[in-house]
């Protein structure tokens, strides 16, 4: 949970070329940047909010050395349908940044562990912050399996040569999680500058292509991820 006097997303506007700009989501909640229900209600609103606005493009940065810890384990390990009602918020968000009318652009400021990860392979652009930080999937590793809103987008972006070792848990740094596909580009320094940049870059595209083009390349993935929600949720269970 966040502090009370702290809000755990924040958004603001980067000025450039256009008049409307680049909206920068910030989440930070002063620890792992978790995704609990307080986090995951925040960064849906938000998103509303900039397609509202009618925002260019979205960035969506982390606090420094934390990107995303995952999903909040307190409650993954608390009352089994309060979990998957976060579990399903979560896949509303994963699904929302999946298809979002504008691109996607994520500044990776550090971990992106779990759910943190699918932000990843949800977005369209990932840039990477050089460090000792770890990316991936480790569910397997703490005796949760894979749900398949988690694999299907992992089939959809990561190499197929990394796919197995993913899927088992292995975790990668930043370099490594490019290959991997996880990420997309990793820089020194000045990650959110990085993806700013990246963003004025796509931000030209034409919104109604680009609402249709989300339907004909990610659409299959998002409709059985969506079928099979309740299927996946039934089967979730943390070994203690």
């Amino acid at each position: 949970m966040s502090d009370a006097t702290t809000k755990p997303v924040t958004i603001r506007y980067a000025s450039g070329p256009t008049e409307t700009g680049i909206a920068v989501i910030t989440m930070d909640d002063g620890k792992a940047n978790a995704l609990g229900h307080d986090m995951i209600s925040a960064l849906l609103t938000a998103m509303d909010e900039v397609e509202a606005a009618g925002a260019d493009a979205l960035v969506i940065v982390g606090r420094p050395g934390r990107f995303s810890a995952g999903f909040d384990l307190a409650v993954m390990k608390g009352d089994a349908g309060e979990a998957r009602d976060m579990l399903a918020a979560g896949v509303d968000l994963f699904l929302r940044i999946f298809q979002f009318p504008r691109p996607v652009v994520v500044a990776c400021t550090g971990h992106a562990i779990a759910a943190g990860a699918i932000i990843l392979m949800s977005s369209d652009i990932r840039i990477g912050t050089a460090g000792e930080f770890k990316i991936g999937m480790p569910e397997l590793t703490i005796g949760m399996p894979l749900p398949s809103f988690a694999t299907e987008l992992m089939r959809d972006r990561l190499s197929k040569r990394h796919l197995t070792q993913a899927t088992l848990g292995q975790m990668y740094d930043p370099e490594r999680a490019i290959d991997a596909g996880f990420l997309d580009e990793v820089v020194p320094e000045g990650v959110l500058d990085t993806a700013i940049d990246r963003a004025w870059q796509v931000g030209d595209v034409s919104s109604g292509p680009l609402k249709r083009t989300r339907i004909t390349a990610r659409g299959n993935v998002a409709n059985t991820i969506r079928l099979g929600l309740v299927e996946d949720l039934s089967h979730f269970t943390v070994e203690s």
